[in-house]
């Protein structure tokens, strides 16, 4: 059985000769940890990480992707999070970009004790660590009000060159006959979001003011990504077949969501829902929600939208079964190991894996870390843990 195939039976219910075997990412402090620990200094970003590990389908199709769109290793950008490109734990996704096009340039305007203050170039100021892994601290963000949209509502134009490659007939070819999964959404400029690139250019704050003072604003910038995702998805289908998108939207935290269930529902639920049915239309039935946090509360309007696979699924927010007996197979799960097991090890792990085994076999789930790996899990332990998860999983008892 191929990687693709085993994939789209896990995700249909359906027997399979084993589960595929992937994760999600490595913090930069994880890595540098396991450099003296044993992992040899010639690993030294995410990738590299994975090919290491044999995780399923690395290198041969992500170096393949990387050739086509000709990118460049971010591995030595000093405030890149995970040293990578590479953060998604799934298969590959066609090369096409689905956010903010083109990219602008930033400029340093301080570095100074551990910290580095930038430009972002889109009218905002961030902070960066440089001595610890840490998504940015906006000073300033660069969407304000209507003006500040006007100014970027250019960039979310599905006809700008760049957004597909120059060889993209070339490429939709070489994607007709493969035996993995391929997906279409985020690559690089992180991909399909309604709330989550909002947010990041308004901040929580404003962009929650936003939904009450001036909501047709925000049905109008909503309005512009779908139509973006939609132009794009009907250009790229009508070449090639792909089997998932990919969705981010990081609106939840430890208490649940960062807006109420009846603005996600209004504003969010119909435009996903825009998405998913040209999707369908093309034959693509799987959608991958990468959301943190407690998403206990909006999975029945992502489901009713068509989003239907939930990751990383974070194990202190949920009961993996009680969200399989209230949804049944219309849910899709991915991670739901507890990161904290493996800090803890041996036993530990074992018994972690045991607590998930009725979900495996149930189908709909592929197992993986919770989250990114922290640098508190030792390489003894990681390697215990997929030494571990490899035999659940049944990898161990096949060829690939």
């Amino acid at each position: 059985m191929d990687h693709r195939e085993r994939l789209l039976r896990v995700f249909h219910f359906k027997d399979v000769d084993r589960v595929p075997d992937y994760e999600l990412c490595y913090w930069n402090e994880t890595i540098d940890r396991w450099h003296t620990e044993g992992l040899p200094l010639r690993v030294g970003n995410n990738r590299h990480v994975k090919i290491y590990f044999k995780l399923d389908m690395y290198d041969r199709y992500i170096s393949k992707m990387m050739r086509n769109l000709k990118v460049v290793d971010t591995s030595i950008h000093p405030h890149a999070p995970y040293r990578s490109i590479d953060y998604w734990p799934y298969p590959p996704l066609l090369p096409v970009r689905t956010g903010l096009w083109p990219t602008l340039t930033k400029r340093i305007l301080e570095e100074k004790k551990g910290r580095v203050i930038m430009d972002d170039g889109m009218g905002g100021i961030t902070m960066h660590t440089t001595e610890t892994s840490s998504i940015p601290h906006y000073i300033r963000h660069p969407l304000k009000n209507r003006e500040d949209w006007e100014k970027l509502k250019p960039f979310f134009n599905p006809e700008t060159p760049g957004r597909f490659p120059i060889n993209w007939d070339e490429i939709a070819e070489s994607y007709q006959e493969r035996d993995c999964p391929l997906g279409i959404g985020g690559f690089l400029d992180g991909g399909m979001s309604l709330y989550g690139w909002l947010r990041n250019l308004m901040g929580v704050k404003n962009i929650s003011i936003a939904f009450y003072r001036d909501p047709d604003w925000i049905a109008e910038m909503m309005d512009t990504l779908t139509d973006l995702w939609i132009k794009i998805i009907r250009r790229a289908l009508r070449a090639v077949k792909v089997d998932f998108a990919t969705w981010w939207e990081d609106m939840c935290y430890s208490k649940g969501p960062l807006l109420s269930v009846h603005h996600f529902e209004e504003f969010m639920v119909p435009r996903y829902k825009k998405v998913t049915d040209v999707l369908k239309e093309y034959g693509v039935d799987i959608n991958i929600l990468d959301c943190d946090g407690d998403i206990t509360l909006l999975v029945p309007g992502w489901l009713k939208a068509g989003i239907n696979c939930m990751l990383p699924l974070e194990a202190r927010y949920h009961n993996p079964y009680e969200l399989r007996e209230k949804f049944g197979e219309k849910l899709l799960l991915m991670g739901g190991v507890s990161k904290f097991t493996i800090i803890e090890g041996g036993a530990a792990i074992d018994n972690e894996l045991k607590r998930l085994d009725l979900l495996l076999q149930q189908g709909g789930f592929v197992p993986m870390v919770d989250h990114c790996v922290p640098p508190d899990i030792s390489l003894e332990n990681y390697r215990y843990y997929l030494k571990r998860k490899r035999k659940w999983i049944g990898k161990n008892l096949c060829a690939s």
